[in-house]
């Protein structure tokens, strides 16, 4: 009886040890890595293109002004730019140069009926940028300074152009598509202030001719990586 009684516990010692093995071993559970957050630090640089309308006015003491007429057209170029981020925050400078095409002629008594004409062939800018990030999506506004032409002329005459110095300001939002991919969205207003137009080019008179434009583009940057 007692040789039946050993046998029968250790078997049971026996098969409580196989029902321990196969219960999980007591202790942490298994460490899961937590997906990285998008970093938005470093360089880059890209290329931009879209429209562009917006307005022209000429004004000399001959004639009256011809009021605000539309001015229209598209452009493109390049883009150079540096963020840093600190948190969800984004801070950062940004300069862009665009071939332009905007162009709008007036027919107005003003103009004496020969046509005012108002045209921009470049755009240049370099902005401050300060962005809010949710991982991979940057919501920005920024501001800044403008450079372009305006150029200028009545009926046949040859135009005049000058290099005018102005002011920039909008938003945007920018998405990562990959680790060193970007693609943007943006809107710009541009004042480029009032130019000088001479009698040669404006009709015998000394004539004071204002753009301003609503910028409206796509880009996409190739990003350089962190700054460390």
């Amino acid at each position: 009886m007692k040789r039946i009684l050993f046998a029968a516990a250790f078997a049971v010692a026996a098969g409580g040890q196989v029902l321990a093995a196969d219960l999980p071993a007591p202790g942490y559970p298994p460490y899961v890595p937590a997906v990285p957050f998008y970093s938005w630090t470093g360089f880059y640089a890209g290329i931009n293109g879209g429209g562009a309308f917006g307005n022209s006015n000429w004004t000399d003491p001959a004639f009256a002004p011809t009021g605000n007429f539309s001015v229209n057209g598209f452009l493109m170029g390049g883009t150079l730019g540096a963020n840093y981020q600190v948190g969800s925050w984004v801070f950062g400078i940004e300069g862009d140069a665009d071939w332009a095409n905007l162009d709008a002629t007036t027919f107005n008594t003003s103009c004496a009926n020969v046509g005012c004409e108002t045209s921009s062939d470049f755009l240049a800018t370099i902005r401050g940028r300060v962005g809010y990030a949710w991982d991979r999506l940057l919501v920005y506004g920024t501001a800044g300074a403008a450079f372009g032409d305006i150029q200028a002329a009545a009926g046949t005459l040859p135009f005049m152009s000058s290099t005018q110095a102005g002011w920039t300001a909008g938003a945007g939002l920018e998405y990562a598509l990959t680790p060193s991919l970007t693609a943007k969205v943006e809107y710009l207003f541009v004042d480029l202030g009032s130019a000088s137009c001479g009698p040669a080019n404006c009709g015998g008179t000394n004539t004071s001719v204002s753009l301003n434009e609503n910028v409206i583009r796509g880009g996409i940057n190739y990003r350089f990586g962190s700054w460390w």
